[in-house]
């Protein structure tokens, strides 16, 4: 029993310290991993969402109205679409007045 005699505590201390840090770390990648993940596919759901409202507005504005609407703007003034801008970029291009009109819809933030 060697209660007086003091050990180098400072060296013991050093392992369960870097031990800690690398713990920390990891769940810190673990975590910003997982954030990232869930950001991608909500943006990837968002632009389906964004797709499918506007297909089905162009199609409700052609079974009432009878022709397909000549612009974008027409859809957000008459139809309530809505979408933020800075996330999406929508190319519509209208063809004729009964051919359904080609719209794509651009991702304008990073993938990655």
């Amino acid at each position: 029993m060697n209660r007086f005699n003091k050990q180098n505590k400072s060296l013991s201390l050093f392992p369960r310290l870097l031990f800690s840090i690398i713990i920390f770390i990891v769940f810190f990648i673990f975590f910003y991993y997982g954030i990232s993940s869930v950001s991608h596919t909500s943006i990837a759901e968002e632009k389906q969402s964004l797709e499918t409202a506007l297909k089905h507005a162009v199609v409700h504005c052609y079974s009432t109205e009878g022709n397909y609407p000549e612009s974008l703007d027409y859809l957000v003034e008459h139809y309530g679409i809505t979408y933020d801008a800075a996330k999406f970029f929508v190319d519509y291009r209208p063809i004729a007045a009964n051919i359904m009109p080609d719209i794509t819809i651009i991702s304008l933030e990073d993938p990655s």
